[in-house]
């Protein structure tokens, strides 16, 4: 395809076809895979903003207003939107769109739940990424 290394689709494609083969496997990763994304950028919205940038409020239907913090989870939904866009432009769209998706909403939830109780979210999303390294091992 014209592309080495990290954005070697096809080499991509191999490794996860060899490891990912199993229909249990499978099962296993499109349930847990984009909730682990989610749990883990929900955690990350307690870290401090990277850079001193004005405020950026988003309020839907009326509610609170929620702050987006352009942090280390923004800039991990930026790193992992463009290195599926460059992996395949269609479907690494879709990838992008669910990753913004799940960085806003989670915004939303961390802000509503606190850390006191944003951390049981976490917890639950360890318990899914177990269960996900044990299908791998089947």
């Amino acid at each position: 395809m014209g592309k080495y290394g990290l954005f070697d689709l096809e080499k991509h494609f191999a490794f996860y076809g060899a490891y990912h083969s199993n229909p249990v496997n499978i099962l296993i990763h499109m349930i847990f895979v984009w909730p682990i994304f989610f749990a883990t950028s929900l955690i990350f919205y307690f870290t401090p903003p990277l850079f001193n940038l004005p405020r950026v409020e988003l309020s839907l239907f009326g509610s609170n207003p929620v702050v987006l913090f352009f942090n280390i989870g923004f800039l991990l939904v930026l790193i992992y939107a463009l290195f599926y866009i460059c992996l395949d432009p269609k479907a690494g769209s879709l990838a992008a769109l669910l990753c913004g998706f799940c960085w806003i909403t989670s915004c939303f939830v961390a802000s509503a739940l606190g850390f006191s109780l944003a951390w049981k979210v976490i917890f639950s999303a360890l318990i899914m990424l177990v269960f996900g390294v044990l299908g791998i091992e089947q």
